[in-house]
């Protein structure tokens, strides 16, 4: 098992990715077209994949063995449903509408402090409190999650077990029909 990414490897390599992707576009601040739009789409997918997998299977060990889990659990929840509000408000904006960008640079900004909240406080809790097994199980479970995961936001959805595990396949199965009948995600 040890040459298998333990879940804080997992995470933090969708961290790095997706700041990858907030660096290209804040190069592209103001501008319209399909290339913005397409890559905002494409944040919005791994986020959502990301997230989901976080609340099957982070959020659940957290609240099992990290002390103090279920106050930093909630709290990462409540960060994810305030993103997840704002990807909507985002799905609904094409880069030439004045809220685009104002918007996105609003996600970004949750995004970026939600990480830093993760990395600097949350996962060396975690990898105090679990054992490299453990991890390293947890890791596959995010992988396997995200694989099914859906692509877009839906607020409403549930964000804990065992609803979120429940309907996150069949939803993720639509996102991913309607994903390919629109040629949405593309590059």
């Amino acid at each position: 098992m040890a040459d298998r990414n333990d879940v804080i490897s997992v995470l933090m390599t969708d961290h790095r990715e997706v700041e990858e992707m907030f660096v290209e576009l804040e190069g592209m601040k103001g501008a319209i077209g399909e290339r913005p739009k397409l890559l905002a789409e494409k944040v919005v997918i791994e986020l959502v994949r990301h997230s989901v997998a976080e609340e099957e299977h982070l959020y659940p060990a957290v609240r099992r063995h990290v002390p103090g889990g279920d106050k930093t659990a909630d709290h990462e929840l409540a960060e994810h449903a305030e993103a997840e509000r704002t990807m909507k408000d985002l799905e609904k904006l094409e880069p030439g509408d004045a809220e685009f960008w104002p918007t996105l640079e609003r996600l970004m900004s949750e995004i970026r402090h939600h990480i830093r909240e993760e990395e600097d406080d949350l996962f060396p809790r975690l990898r105090e409190a679990c054992t490299q097994e453990d991890l390293e199980e947890l890791g596959a479970k995010i992988e396997r999650a995200k694989k099914t995961a859906p692509t877009r936001p839906h607020p409403a959805a549930p964000d804990t077990p065992p609803g979120n595990k429940l309907l996150a396949p069949g939803t993720g199965l639509v996102d991913r029909i309607r994903d390919a009948l629109t040629g949405r995600g593309r590059p």
